[in-house]
């Protein structure tokens, strides 16, 4: 089984710039996408073949979440059943066989770190959501997750401490996440590969000098690690200022 999850920045202009040609070219079982800007039915996104999922923001063009999946699942749930967290379109939760999956959008702690708080409350709540999943079934979380954990994970570690995505708070929800029974599947296969990143800003000439972050994950419940076959994250591929990050199992 392969599955992709994708920052696409806006849907409807990464379908501008390519979006469709990936998903047929990568042809993935499940497709997750996140910050697609969009409430269903503004813009037709003919994927054929796939089931379409979608979580939007009550706030036009902002956050939202999406699947494409060639299998319909057992069921769809949106959001993680708190209200304070459950407007911005963050996580759409689908049911299979043998997993769940979670497709989530993190919180971004913004500038000057004001939401961070905020942020700090969602992370302990998002962990208990995917915690109670995971006493059920085997759980499979992927999305952007607005942190890179270990300095390895960023290639100005030093001068971003400070900055949201790479503070101490941050980074240490990130290691309760892992604690609680989910594995890094990139860090799996490659615990020591540096320089590879899923994000980069727009600006610096960032994605060109490759002074990047990664912050896009497929995280798996332990019991799951020994079927995972592959993790890669797919740096070539533009239209974003994400790039797709990929899981490969057997399930």
């Amino acid at each position: 089984m392969k599955l992709i999850s994708w920052n696409v920045n806006g849907i409807r202009a990464c379908m501008g710039k390519g979006f469709l040609d990936v998903i047929k070219e990568q042809d993935a079982d499940i497709f997750c996408v996140q910050e697609t800007k969009m409430q269903e039915g503004q813009a037709e996104v003919p994927a054929e073949g796939y089931h379409q999922y979608w979580c939007s923001a009550e706030k036009k063009g902002y956050s939202g979440t999406a699947v494409f999946t060639k299998e319909e699942p057992l069921s769809a749930a949106y959001g993680i059943g708190i209200d304070v967290h459950d407007h911005e379109g963050r996580v759409i939760t689908l049911e299979y066989e043998h997993f769940y999956l979670v497709n989530v959008y993190v919180p971004n702690s913004q500038n000057e770190l004001k939401r961070l708080d905020y942020r700090m409350q969602w992370e302990d709540d998002f962990r208990d959501y995917v915690c109670r999943l995971d006493r059920e079934k085997p759980v499979i979380i992927c999305g952007d997750m607005n942190v890179a954990h270990k300095e390895i994970d960023l290639k100005n570690p030093k001068t971003n401490v400070k900055n949201a995505g790479f503070t101490p708070e941050e980074r240490e929800k990130m290691t309760s996440l892992q604690d609680a029974g989910f594995v890094d599947s990139f860090r799996y296969f490659y615990p020591q590969t540096e320089g590879i990143y899923s994000w980069w800003s727009y600006r610096f000439n960032a994605r060109k000098n490759n002074a990047g972050w990664r912050i896009d994950y497929f995280l798996v419940s332990q019991r799951l690690k020994e079927k995972m076959k592959d993790a890669s994250i797919l740096t070539d591929i533009m239209g974003s200022d994400h790039c797709p990050v990929v899981l490969e199992l057997d399930v």
